[in-house]
């Protein structure tokens, strides 16, 4: 380089060099982060958000329609059920009740999983074909029986889904984590720390868990979408929460009965569950892309 095209280079406004080093598609990630922020928000403060008690009654204003439509008004901005239930404020504590959902199900899951999956992929052995054994069972068995039967015996709940779900989810996050151990447990630092003495348990929580962060990050981000469906779900067949819960499934079962009078009854918790299953799966893909060294150099 020569000295006139350093000086011009170091001449540029700081702000520019700064960009450069942005994350590639970071426009899209700031997209993303204020969709599932607003998601989040809503979640948290629904109480205040909502204009109106989810579970109150109007059987007068029944089938109201949005404030764009003819019968509709601004009181009930996507207007009424078949019980006269405000539509926005019922899809805003539906967004409560997947939000506690996820923040409950996929740290547990990913607790589990990852304890399991590291102790299998270093200790092999009989621990780690029992383990894996049981890995394939449970991604052989289908989660919708298994919802049956806690709802039969026990009625539909919001305990019974995050049972269901975190059940069925720790098993993705052990098989991925005892694959990576299994190639890193062959690495240089992995060796040298076994040639010095060091503990299996010291190794496993100093030196391969640490390497572990990236796909388990990567995977706990694109089963958000996963645990909103599957919930939903359950809730729409009648074995996920409780009938008089708030959910975005319970309200498209409901709703499908109105489905040619009052479309947005269906369309309204469709959408939002649309909305932030598709921007969770494009955030974990952003994700996966940013983590992975090969990618980030080739940016």
């Amino acid at each position: 380089m020569t000295r006139t095209e350093a000086t011009t280079d170091a001449a540029q406004p700081v702000f520019t060099r700064r960009r450069r080093r942005l994350p590639r598609g970071w426009r899209s990630l700031s997209v993303y982060v204020l969709i599932l922020g607003v998601f989040i928000f809503t979640g948290i403060f629904a109480d205040l958000i909502a204009p109106h008690d989810p579970v109150r009654d109007d059987l007068q204003g029944r089938l109201q329609g949005p404030f764009w439509q003819g019968d509709g008004s601004f009181e009930h901005p996507l207007g009424t059920d078949g019980l006269g239930q405000d539509t926005f404020s019922r899809v805003i504590h539906g967004a409560r009740l997947s939000l506690i959902v996820v923040a409950t199900t996929i740290p547990t899951a990913l607790v589990i999983g990852v304890m399991l999956g590291l102790f299998s992929g270093w200790r092999l052995g009989f621990a780690d074909r029992f383990l894996m054994r049981v890995v394939d069972m449970q991604l052989a068995f289908p989660g919708i029986l298994f919802a049956v039967l806690l709802a039969s015996l026990y009625g539909p709940s919001l305990r019974n889904v995050i049972i269901v779900l975190t059940v069925f989810m720790w098993a993705a996050f052990a098989r991925l984590v005892r694959g990576e151990v299994l190639s890193l447990r062959e690495r240089d630092f992995v060796l040298a720390a076994r040639t010095v003495g060091a503990s299996d348990l010291r190794i496993m929580l100093r030196y391969l868990l640490p390497n572990l962060l990236n796909p388990v990050i990567v995977l706990a981000t694109l089963l958000v979408a996963d645990v909103i469906i599957s919930e939903a779900g359950l809730s729409f067949i009648g074995v996920g929460v409780a009938p008089d819960s708030v959910s975005w499934g319970i309200m498209i079962s409901d709703g499908r009965t109105f489905l040619g009078l009052d479309f947005w009854q269906v369309g309204m918790p469709g959408f939002a569950i649309l909305t932030v299953s598709l921007v969770a799966n494009l955030l974990g893909d952003w994700v996966r892309d940013w983590l992975d060294p090969r990618l980030r150099r080739a940016a």
